[in-house]
């Protein structure tokens, strides 16, 4: 007996030792510094290769290269071990893909998500939010701004002890960069995002402003500029369960706002529509619901890895259990946006804050007080986190539009504008090549005035006004110019994109800047006598040569605009300049 007891103890410590080897091998960067610390790139993307390597059900690739040849790695779990998106759904599955470090300091995400995907493969923790849920994974998209690693990576933020940067090598902002697609990193992206066409999307952040209780806030499109089913899905399905579980888990959550008054909770509260360059505005725009997840920058850093993890263990475990009619919604969504029906309607691009329009909500914040800067003379916003206090305040959540446009049938790129063609083939845009030239009837924008931002916005100087007319021709387009129909899923994408006043347009971002640009001009001395022939020969050019003179005080100072203006009269003036080359087919 002596014996045997001496043999079981001798097991049992034997046992013991050789599970808490196995656990301590799989601990992770971030639980060995305590939760304190999170890995560099080439711990994070060893550590997925392990779990990959320890399991048929993971599977791990690159998806592109960084600017400094870094790889871009995603992994796919699936409980089947399916690797590819159709194998997937053919199983009833819908598919979540989760972003991390887009904004490299912001680093929860990752960490959450090499917890959460190491308790599924090495603990089989919570398989059974599996069975109708797969789940790509990007633990690192801005990969060199990860590697600007670092103790003074973001000011405002309380941890992780070193982090990365928030913009790209090529000092792009990611998150400004969905629709326009200048970032190598993007157009990688969004030829994978068409690939895996992922029914919901989790983007992970964590924020800046003011001091608040909650360790997360969250942002997900639920105004007009959604699908209305998909909407009132998110809305009283997907928001409801996600707040349960998280006050469940002592972890309350709130919309992502931000306030009337900079820094000042109490002068009420805002939430407004994201556009497409931003991760969840582009992933609505093509009728997936997407979350937007922001930690709150001054809670210790534990906290928030946690929290991150709890609220995408929530989203998966609702998925779950809402895989089919999600499914179902995305594709009748997806048939609706392709439909003569949905181009009927004006198409909303722009929306603001009603400002008029509010309801009273309780905000979980810190009292605190505004004094007078002796330093710089302004306001300086002093909070106490020893002091919560839940505030009765207005939140102004519902937006109006205040833009719209009537969608074509078709748009029309001509051939030479390749660059623009390039930028809908990222997006995954069905387009049909013109084998010969043809003369289309179409409609076109010729703008009558433009102006831009003084300084540079990523990269690019954005027009800040157009002022347009619309007019009808019959357009020559050489071969090899794009027809892009609209009777399919990504018409909202596409009417961003090509119409001037859509959100974050490529006209908006600068891309057809040389068509403002006047490339021939008339000398003085060939104009002068000119000018008065025509105003002799022209009815009517006399009285609106002195019209103009009257209305435009530097027209009437300026002899060179002048000329010009007659120049502009003359069968040698560009017929080109400021006319959008894009054409609209609308019958």
């Amino acid at each position: 007996m002596k014996l045997y007891r001496s043999l079981l103890l001798s097991l049992m410590t034997f046992l013991f030792l050789q599970s808490y080897c196995q656990s301590s091998d799989w601990l992770t960067f971030y639980e060995k510094s305590g939760g304190l610390a999170t890995p560099g790139y080439n711990e994070t993307i060893d550590f997925v290769r392990r779990l990959d390597s320890q399991s048929n059900e993971l599977y791990v690739e690159v998806f592109g290269k960084s600017p400094q040849q870094r790889d871009l790695i995603y992994a796919v779990y699936d409980r089947d071990g399916f690797t590819n998106p159709e194998e997937i759904r053919k199983k009833g599955r819908v598919i979540l893909m989760v972003e991390a470090c887009i904004h490299a300091g912001e680093s929860e995400g990752k960490d959450a998500m090499l917890l959460l995907l190491r308790d599924l493969i090495i603990n089989k923790t919570n398989e059974t939010f599996f069975t109708h849920v797969s789940v790509v994974f990007i633990p690192i998209f801005n990969v060199d701004g990860h590697e600007r690693f670092g103790k003074f990576g973001r000011i405002n933020q309380n941890g992780p002890v070193e982090m990365g940067w928030r913009t790209t090598a090529q000092n792009l902002n990611l998150n400004r960069d969905f629709l326009k697609a200048d970032a190598p990193e993007m157009k990688s992206w969004l030829q994978l995002f068409n690939r895996w066409q992922p029914d919901f999307f989790i983007d992970t952040h964590t924020t800046d402003g003011a001091d608040y209780q909650y360790v997360l806030t969250y942002g997900i499109e639920t105004g007009e500029n959604m699908d209305e089913n998909l909407n009132h899905w998110q809305t009283e399905v997907f928001l409801p369960f996600v707040n349960r579980e998280m006050e469940q888990k002592n972890m309350p959550i709130f919309p992502y706002v931000y306030f009337r008054n900079w820094h000042d909770p109490r002068s009420g509260l805002l939430s407004g529509v994201a556009g497409p360059m931003f991760s969840q505005g582009y992933t609505g725009t093509r009728n997936r619901p997407g979350l937007l997840i922001e930690t709150h920058m001054l809670k210790p850093y534990n906290q928030r890895v946690e929290a991150t993890k709890e609220i995408i263990l929530a989203s998966i475990q609702l998925l779950n259990q809402e895989h089919q009619q999600l499914s179902n919604l995305i594709e009748e969504a997806d048939i609706y946006t392709s439909s003569k029906e949905f181009r009927k309607k004006p198409f909303a691009t722009r929306y603001m804050v009603d400002m008029n329009d509010s309801i009273f909500v309780t905000f979980k914040g810190f009292d605190y007080e505004v004094k007078k800067s002796d330093l710089t003379g302004g306001e300086w916003f002093v909070y106490d986190n020893q002091k919560p206090v839940d505030m009765e305040l207005p939140m102004f959540d519902h937006n109006k539009p205040t833009l719209f446009v009537n969608l074509p049938e078709a748009y029309v790129i001509p051939a030479e504008w390749h660059d623009i063609i390039e930028r809908l083939q990222y997006h995954g845009v069905r387009m049909t090549t013109l084998a010969e030239s043809k003369t289309l009837g179409v409609e076109t924008y010729v703008f009558t005035s433009v102006d831009w931002q003084k300084t540079s916005y990523e990269g690019r100087f954005r027009l800040t006004k157009m002022e347009f007319e619309t007019k009808k021709t019959n357009t020559l387009f050489p071969k090899g110019s794009m027809i892009v129909p609209m009777n399919q899923p990504l018409a909202k994408v596409i009417a961003h994109l090509l119409e001037p006043r859509g959100n974050g347009s490529l006209v908006e971002w600068g891309f057809f800047n040389q068509i403002f640009e006047q490339k021939e001009y008339a000398e003085s001395y060939v104009m002068e006598p000119m000018a008065r022939k025509m105003l002799d020969s022209i009815p009517g050019l006399k009285s609106e040569f002195e019209l103009k003179k009257q209305n435009d005080s530097v027209f009437a100072k300026d002899a060179w605009e002048q000329l010009n203006w007659f120049y502009s009269k003359t069968p040698w003036w560009d017929q080109k300049y400021m006319v959008y080359p894009i054409g609209r087919i609308v019958e």
